[in-house]
């Protein structure tokens, strides 16, 4: 099993995925958060309703979707979804940026800076914390997936993830535990590893998100 290119695939796909879900989310929690407009309150309920929908009953439509566009057999569905946004990464991110005081916002719009100028210059650096905490949680449900890489990888190793290559690793080598764990240790690594060089941001970030 090239454990080498699993690995590889599996990084590659997380971070474009985690990077994705960053920048669209933060983007969608702070026009929530910070810009007044009518029916906002009433869009975000809605967009919170879409955490109750299964992600089994949209594979479907996603899958005929990839499909027409050509895109079925590549690792482009993995990650493409992530850079539109996300219910729970804009639920995170509008939490912190509601508890940065609406005056740095306004007081940016009287100086004449844009939206977009407030949002990477203040509102951002700011969100350090919270950026931390969200970027491990993306990073990890995506280097777990499973599911996904099953419909659009199943068997292309040189292009599938590492949760697949366990996956096929476990029938060609069942009962030798020796081998299992030893495979099952480098799919956990990274996400271990990720957690404690962001472990302080992650525990601040996920603790700020909850004070307004």
């Amino acid at each position: 099993m090239p454990f080498h290119l699993l690995i590889w695939n599996s990084l590659k796909i997380s971070a474009i995925s985690t990077l994705g879900q960053l920048l669209t989310c933060s983007m969608a929690a702070f026009i929530f958060a910070v810009v007044r407009f009518p029916g906002r309150n009433v869009l975000f309920a809605l967009l919170l309703l879409t955490l109750m929908v299964p992600a089994q009953i949209t594979a479907i439509p996603q899958f005929i979707i990839f499909k027409f566009l050509g895109l079925y057999g590549t690792q482009a569905p993995l990650y493409v979804p992530s850079f539109l946004g996300g219910a729970f990464g804009t639920f995170l991110m509008r939490q912190y940026f509601q508890t940065i005081p609406l005056e740095l916002a306004e007081a940016a719009r009287m100086d004449g800076a844009s939206l977009s100028r407030i949002f990477f210059t203040i509102y951002l650096p700011l969100a350090k914390p919270a950026l931390a905490a969200f970027a491990i949680i993306a990073f990890m449900f995506s280097w777990n997936d499973l599911f996904t890489a099953l419909i659009y990888l199943p068997s292309d190793v040189e292009k599938t993830t590492l949760t697949v290559g366990l996956a096929l690793f476990q029938t060609q080598y069942s009962g030798h535990w020796t081998l299992m764990m030893a495979a099952s240790v480098i799919s956990v690594a990274p996400i271990v590893i990720a957690f404690f060089l962001a472990q302080k941001h992650f525990i601040s970030g996920m603790a700020m998100t909850g004070m307004k």
